[in-house]
């Protein structure tokens, strides 16, 4: 779990937009996609592993996956959320 005062200072790494929780949903969505091999990163890389959690751009276009309790905030790991439509 991130921490809340984590959260207030964290922002994304591209356009300085806020970050929030992503919701148990969007998670069990995005590892469903990534279990079917549909997910790439901004990096262009395929996504292997389930997330644990992830960290939602204010506008919910990217997620920045949380693993081992750990945000992931490099822009090339960011996934669009685009894919999941």
């Amino acid at each position: 779990m991130i921490d809340d005062q984590l959260l207030q200072i964290v922002v994304c790494p591209r356009d300085r937009q806020p970050l929030l929780r992503a919701d148990a949903a969007l998670v069990a969505s995005v590892n469903e996609a990534i279990g079917r091999r549909r997910i790439k990163n901004s990096g262009g890389e395929r996504v292997e592993k389930p997330l644990d959690g992830g960290l939602l751009r204010e506008d919910r276009k990217l997620l920045y996956p949380v693993v081992g309790g750990i945000p992931v905030l490099l822009a090339d790991e960011a996934i669009p959320l685009d894919q999941l439509e």
